[in-house]
């Protein structure tokens, strides 16, 4: 019999499982309040939207949404989002758009067309974990640069990039979420998104931009995207529905030059052949009849409510020393404990209290964070907000206080 091991490749057997996706499997136990996954609320989902559009479209056109369609996706969808990409100040045509199966496909053909064994990356620190896991997929090393509450510290990306030429290592390219980061929520304002770019140009650098959360703010200013800002063919840019529309239809889209589109289309033809045309056609018609534009108000007052119910209970019930963010948009609430505090070695004394979230240590390529969670407020009751936050409060007090006696930390030393 042939040991599987035998034969893996080294590619395969430098492959992890998701840390996330394992925790999640203890968030399933009944009863437990769960802040732990990135997933839209279920009442968010545009029911009957979607079953009268998919009832036109198997009335008026089954042979098309029934069939395979092309891999760089139907033609109808990418006119329509070059459209309304335009119209936000990005000047993109259909040729620029590559419709794929969510942005991690995305993630994982730019990791193949881009990576040899060895080559670097940059990203923040923490980051999204899905790109860190596409990354490793293709043995791709990763440097980081620290993420602050207004998003990657551009001083010190331009001192990294410096000292990585000083070595002779040049980063095939930048990845980051510049718009309510997963897991931090940091968005980056204007002036530094032009910075961004002028760091970008003078090192010779490719950008990949990351926008899952781009729509959903709450509250505040729009902030200009990379891309709009880019005149040199130098942003690479991931969207996807999944987060205004449905996860389960997995069509998201990715934006770039035309020469490197055209790679990542031959780079997917050997993956899947095409993206499903069922859910393309039906988001097109969202995007087409406007029905999407009225979804996204409905959304986002749901998930702002969401939003300032955790906040509100984080502010009633958190103990002092406990920091977070106020993100003005995005899904995730960020949240930093006394500096000796492990949260890994107290998440599962929290799933014992029934409620649960990210460990925040899972979100950094060095060892790091591990005094830090992540919060998801979309997915929960205002209500189990409200009791997932008070037993929450009372795992981290408890913790604390086991901890001061051991004498690993003093409680009347911690500052807010």
């Amino acid at each position: 019999m042939v040991k599987c091991n035998d034969i893996f490749s080294e590619r395969a057997k430098s492959m992890k499982t998701s840390e996330i996706r394992e925790l999640l499997k203890l968030t399933q136990k009944p009863g437990i309040i769960s802040f732990a996954g990135g997933l839209p609320n279920p009442d968010a989902f545009p029911v009957e939207s979607t079953r009268r559009l998919i009832n036109e479209l198997m009335d008026d056109m089954p042979e098309s949404v029934l069939q395979y369609g092309s891999t760089e996706g139907i033609t109808p969808l990418r006119e329509v989002l070059a459209k309304e990409m335009t119209e936000r100040g990005m000047d993109v045509g259909k040729e620029n758009i590559l419709i794929t199966h969510g942005s991690q496909q995305a993630l994982d053909l730019i990791s193949k067309i881009l990576l040899n064994p060895g080559d670097t990356i940059v990203v923040g620190s923490p980051t999204y974990l899905g790109a860190t896991g596409a990354f490793r997929a293709f043995q791709g090393h990763m440097e980081t640069v620290p993420v602050k509450e207004d998003g990657m510290d551009m001083d010190l990306l331009d001192e990294k990039l410096t000292e990585l030429e000083k070595k002779g290592c040049k980063p095939k390219f930048l990845y980051l979420v510049p718009t309510f980061q997963n897991p931090s929520g940091a968005t980056i304002p204007g002036d530094k998104r032009r910075r961004v770019l002028d760091i970008a140009s003078e090192h010779e650098l490719l950008v990949v931009e990351d926008s899952p959360y781009s729509y959903l703010r709450y509250e505040g200013s729009p902030q200009p995207h990379l891309m709009s800002l880019d005149d040199e063919d130098r942003v690479v840019r991931l969207q996807t529905f999944s987060k205004i529309l449905a996860p389960g239809f997995r069509i998201a889209w990715c934006v770039g030059p035309k020469d490197f589109i055209e790679k990542m289309v031959i780079a997917k033809q050997a993956t899947d052949l095409c993206t499903n045309p069922f859910g393309q056609y039906v988001a097109y018609k969202y995007v087409s009849e406007g029905v999407l534009d009225e979804h996204l108000e409905y959304i986002k007052k749901l998930y702002n409510e969401k939003r300032l119910a955790m906040l509100e209970a984080m502010d009633e019930h958190m103990p002092d020393y406990v920091e977070w963010n106020r993100p003005e948009g995005g899904m995730f609430i960020w949240a930093k404990l006394p500096e000796n505090i492990d949260a890994r070695e107290m998440f599962e004394k929290a799933i014992e209290k029934k409620v649960a979230y990210v460990v925040g240590d899972a979100f950094y390529v060095e060892d790091d964070g591990h005094n830090t969670m992540r919060l998801n407020f979309t997915h929960s009751s205002e209500e189990e907000i409200w009791t997932g936050i008070e037993r929450l409060a009372d795992v981290i007090r408890e913790e604390v206080k086991q901890k001061e006696k051991e004498g690993v930390v003093k409680e009347t030393l911690i500052t807010p």
